[in-house]
């Protein structure tokens, strides 16, 4: 392997791709085939290496996309595909290259990261914390004996996706946390890992009212389930004839599987509480821009107020110190300064700024200090629904 080269940067030659595919193949316990079209699929100048003694020892993916909160988009960078090499672990390798990644990201202008956990203390290093959920949501096939036919449904064309991810983000961006996807999660959607997606669309006389991605996975005895991998309905007789498309899978499939936030709105069209919802993960997220990242998002609109950050930071000195927000018209803006009234590092500041845990129960927990009058203005501030995340990446 050719030496001189920076310590974090892409991967350059033939033989440092074949070891970012080695070490996700076990890192994530894949058949090293399945690895290798991974990074072909992400493309090598989206990937992230550390090299150390010329050799690459840790790899990581940064993704950019966004983030919906109070129904404003905030830059967002995912990070997948974090490996170590076995003989590099227990080094500080992969704290080596987080640190690396997060600063490069915010070089770049992304006020915050997320990521889904193998581990939460190598991260919790790196600033991230708790602040959001994915669940899993499970319906007896059966159940979704619903009579709505009114409407469409046929199979997806090419000409129909402009209108497809319009759909999605007219609904994403009234869903607290949900991603403003790029090609790489819309990828996902279509094209998932190993299985075989079919797209359908509902169709009504205006035009698009939802859309449904399915995978059929085979199961004992011939029978299936079938796992959306994104649906979206933007009226209440788009959702009844979804679920009654789902519902004439019956014969084969036993349960209709998909994942989202803790109470997803399809259930409340059900006659019975038959369906389980079940955590999946935790999510993390990293503020990496903390002005930027309070003046990204939206607030609750007619509220107004100011309060102030005492705010820790090991990582970046930028996000040090005191800052004042001050929100009107459902817009924040931040000036350096102020009382600094409400103190916390920068990972207790993810769960407030998502509205994953209230001020009081941060406070609880010893994750921030405040009085009484700040929190309950923090807690106005920060108010909305659970955030959550459908996609994984």
């Amino acid at each position: 392997m050719e030496r001189g080269r920076p310590a974090f940067g892409p991967p350059g030659d033939a033989e440092e791709q074949a070891a970012v595919a080695d070490i996700m193949a076990q890192a994530f316990a894949m058949p090293l085939a399945d690895s290798t079209a991974w990074v072909e699929k992400a493309g090598l100048a989206n990937l992230r290496v550390l090299r150390e003694k010329g050799t690459v020892t840790a790899t990581a993916l940064p993704i950019p996309m966004g983030q919906w909160f109070g129904g404003r988009r905030v830059a967002m960078a995912g990070i997948g595909g974090v490996g170590v090499a076995p003989s590099a672990r227990g080094a500080g390798a992969a704290t080596r290259l987080m640190q690396h990644t997060l600063q490069e990201l915010r070089s770049l202008g992304f006020p915050l990261s997320v990521l889904y956990p193998a581990t939460q203390p190598l991260y919790r290093r790196a600033g991230y914390e708790q602040a959001g959920a994915r669940f899993e949501i499970r319906v007896q096939a059966h159940r979704l004996d619903f009579n709505e036919r009114t409407l469409q449904v046929r199979p997806v064309s090419p000409a129909d996706l402009p209108a497809v991810q319009e759909l999605y983000r007219r609904y994403a961006s009234t869903r607290q946390g949900y991603l403003d996807r790029g090609p790489y999660v819309w990828d996902r959607v279509f094209h998932p890992r190993s299985e075989t997606a079919y797209g359908y669309v509902v169709e009504g006389a205006q035009g698009l009212e939802g859309y449904v991605w399915l995978v059929r996975r085979r199961k004992v005895d011939l029978l299936q389930e079938i796992f959306l991998t994104d649906y979206v309905v933007s009226t209440p007789t788009a959702a009844r004839r979804l679920l009654r498309f789902l519902g004439d899978h019956r014969s084969l499939a036993q349960e209709v599987v998909w994942t989202g936030g803790p109470m997803d709105p399809l259930l409340l069209l059900l006659r019975e509480q038959t369906y389980q919802v079940k955590l999946l993960f935790h999510w993390m997220m990293r503020v990496l821009d903390v002005p930027a990242a309070l003046e990204s998002r939206g607030y609750p609109a007619g509220v107004s107020g100011t309060l102030h950050l005492h705010v820790e930071d090991d990582l970046f000195p930028e996000n040090r110190g005191t800052f004042t927000l001050e929100v009107s018209g459902g817009t924040g803006h931040v000036q350096r300064g102020g009382g600094g009234l409400m103190s916390l590092d920068v990972r207790a500041l993810a769960p407030l700024y998502t509205g994953f845990l209230t001020p009081e129960a941060l406070r609880s927990v010893g994750a921030l200090v405040a009085d009484d009058a700040t929190v309950r203005l923090a807690a106005t501030l920060f108010s909305g629904a659970s955030p959550a995340l459908p996609d994984m990446f």
